[in-house]
């Protein structure tokens, strides 16, 4: 049994996309369709950079799922992947989840770009730039990150502020985001409980956490006046690790999505506890095939970027 999977902000890179466009018809479409509902030529920035350019927020989003979905359309139609016959889940890290609800139907590309451009946009303004902060926890499991959030939130002065676990990507490895001070307080409580690593994330701002709130409000408003439809598979939410096929339930997750912590541990191990041995990993990067090893041993991650990445898969099916 197979599951696509669909990366997360930190797989953009220039260059993404270029390799699909030059060698196939449907890659060229849809990101001549993206372009056209943000209208901006995101398509060149993707292609050619600048790299600091393409990792604003709101140019990473849609550019991702741009190239995720580039890849889905050429499998539907250079090797002829049947979806519902030959995938049966779909889950994507953070924004991801909106390629995997591309590709599943429940939202049109165009929806989908402008969706992302809106999310990348109400997620930097929602907190001051040097306010917030994220960090990576290495080496401890998702109980002992939960109470280094908690014993990082007073600050001196007896005031709490935000610290919350963003990220479950995979055993000892857990992303803490939150107001920056007390970010900096988790790195040096972390490695007083036995964490092999601290480190500060180069981000833009602090997703998935409370002082993501408006853009929660701004997203709620955004999906209500978009069309969704049941997707074509289950979608194995960030936010519950649970599949969900409900368009409305969708939504709410979605919202939830932007406050709430990223549970893709779990997500991985409820597709393998569904019966999948696959993960195919569609877009930019192999950050998700990599994690799935580290997840679930007995599960494969793949990767499928490419040309030759297409052509190999295709002799799976």
């Amino acid at each position: 049994m197979r599951a696509f999977t669909f990366p997360g902000q930190g797989s953009q890179a220039p260059g993404m996309g270029r390799d699909l466009a030059a060698a196939f018809p449907a890659a060229r479409l849809v990101f001549e369709e993206v372009d056209e509902a943000l209208g901006q030529k995101l398509s060149k920035l993707m292609f050619e950079g600048p790299a600091d350019e393409l990792t604003l927020t709101a140019n990473a989003q849609p550019a991702l799922m741009a190239v995720s979905i580039a890849v889905l359309r050429v499998l539907e139609s250079d090797a002829k992947l049947d979806f519902g016959r030959h995938v049966a889940f779909v889950a994507g890290h953070s924004l991801g989840e909106y390629s995997a609800l591309a590709a599943a139907g429940t939202f049109a590309l165009s929806d989908a770009a402008r969706l992302l451009r809106l999310r990348g946009d109400a997620m930097q303004k929602a907190v001051p730039v040097g306010t917030g902060a994220m960090a990576a926890l290495l080496g401890l499991d998702l109980t002992a990150a939960q109470e280094v959030a908690a014993a990082a939130r007073p600050g001196p002065d007896g005031k709490d502020e935000v610290c919350d676990c963003a990220n479950d990507n995979a055993p000892g490895q857990v992303v803490v985001s939150g107001h920056k001070a007390a970010v900096e307080r988790a790195l040096e409580i972390a490695k007083s409980k036995g964490a092999k690593r601290a480190i500060l994330l180069p981000v833009s701002a602090p997703f998935h956490c409370a002082l993501m709130k408006p853009a929660a409000d701004a997203m709620d408003e955004a999906l209500a006046a978009v069309k969704m439809a049941p997707p074509r598979v289950p979608l194995v939410a960030n936010v519950t690790a649970a599949p969900v096929s409900d368009a409305g339930e969708i939504a709410k997750l979605l919202v939830r999505q932007v406050t709430g912590m990223v549970r893709w541990r779990e997500c991985v191990s409820a597709m393998k506890g569904a019966g999948v041995v696959n993960l195919y990993e569609l877009g930019a990067g192999k950050v998700l095939s990599g994690l799935a090893k580290r997840i679930e041993p007995d599960v494969t991650g793949t990767a499928l970027n490419g040309p030759a990445d297409i052509e190999a898969f295709a002799k799976t099916l």
